[in-house]
């Protein structure tokens, strides 16, 4: 889809849909000078073998290449528990580009750095090139970015706009899917309903939402694409009329319901690190850790 901005960019955007891990991945381009940003990029992951495969980045490096696309940025809205990231192989590809990454994944990098004792993890954000400041504006190239605090899914979420295209990764979903859950380390309801509220919602009706996942409830057709006026309309779990405590109390009831991401243990272990996989063992080989958590009836291992 190609939108004409107010100053006459054109601005297109392309999204690549992982059916894996029901994940939007975007390439924000400006159509003039082909500067490219690309948002939440995916790195295929089978647990049961641990091959990794890089199948639905070269989708998107096809399409970089065929339309002879200028990256100038590579962004996070955050660090995702249900897929792992392509970033890296994207900044071997893209050199110059920007890695880019919410300030506050200093503290989610401190919290999983103990749970998963990780002793030389850095916890100062320095595996990515930019940590964006809250409100932060930042240009790549010709495009122009905005960066919007959105916390409460993890305290790192951030909502990146550019001109009136909001993504919003796993904050706000389609109006009938709601939005991310919370009940990650650090995560807070409280803290997602302010962001969705305070933040999102004070955005134009018209500002176009580009969601991070998509489920197809009740069976239908993805879709990736919303606007802020039809979520403060109709989003199912958050809308204008939804009071705090309302949001609240169903977050904390529909989360106790959830299984933990297929893909968590080892995409939190990759995500935080920028993608950076685990170094390589004296074997040659790298290993992702499975903190175990035992259960046992019998009190007895």
């Amino acid at each position: 889809m190609i939108h004409k901005t107010e100053m006459g960019v054109l601005v297109k955007i392309q999204h690549f849909f992982d059916r894996d891990t029901f994940t939007l991945t975007y390439l924000v381009i400006d159509e003039s000078t082909k500067d490219t940003v690309i948002i939440d990029p995916v790195l295929d992951f089978d647990p049961p073998s641990g091959k990794v495969k890089d199948l639905s980045l070269q989708e998107v490096l096809s399409f970089i290449t065929g339309n002879k696309l200028r990256v100038r940025g590579i962004l996070e809205t955050h660090a995702h528990a249900d897929h792992l990231s392509s970033s890296q192989i994207l900044k071997q590809c893209f050199p110059e580009a920007v890695l880019g990454i919410g300030e506050r994944i200093k503290l989610v990098q401190e919290v999983f750095k103990g749970h998963f004792n990780l002793p030389n993890l850095k916890v100062d954000g320095s595996q990515f090139d930019h940590l964006f400041k809250d409100f932060e504006q930042v240009k790549f190239g010709s495009l122009e970015m905005k960066a919007l605090p959105t916390p409460g899914h993890t305290p790192a979420c951030m909502t990146y706009l550019f001109r009136d295209a909001a993504f919003t990764g796993d904050a706000l979903f389609m109006p009938d899917s709601g939005t991310g859950r919370c009940d990650f380390p650090k995560g807070s309801a409280h803290d997602l309903y302010q962001s969705v509220m305070n933040t999102l919602y004070k955005l134009p009706n018209e500002t176009r939402v580009f969601v991070g996942h998509d489920y197809s409830p009740n069976g239908r057709e993805m879709r990736f694409q919303t606007t802020i006026g039809e979520s403060r309309k109709s989003n199912i779990q958050l809308s204008d009329h939804t009071s705090e405590k309302d949001y609240v109390e169903f977050r904390a009831a529909r989360d106790k319901t959830l299984n933990a991401p297929r893909l968590l243990l080892p995409s939190i272990q990759v995500n935080i690190a920028a993608g950076h996989l685990p170094d390589h063992e004296e074997n040659g080989k790298s290993y992702l850790k499975i903190p175990l958590v035992t259960d046992l009836r019998s009190g007895k291992l």
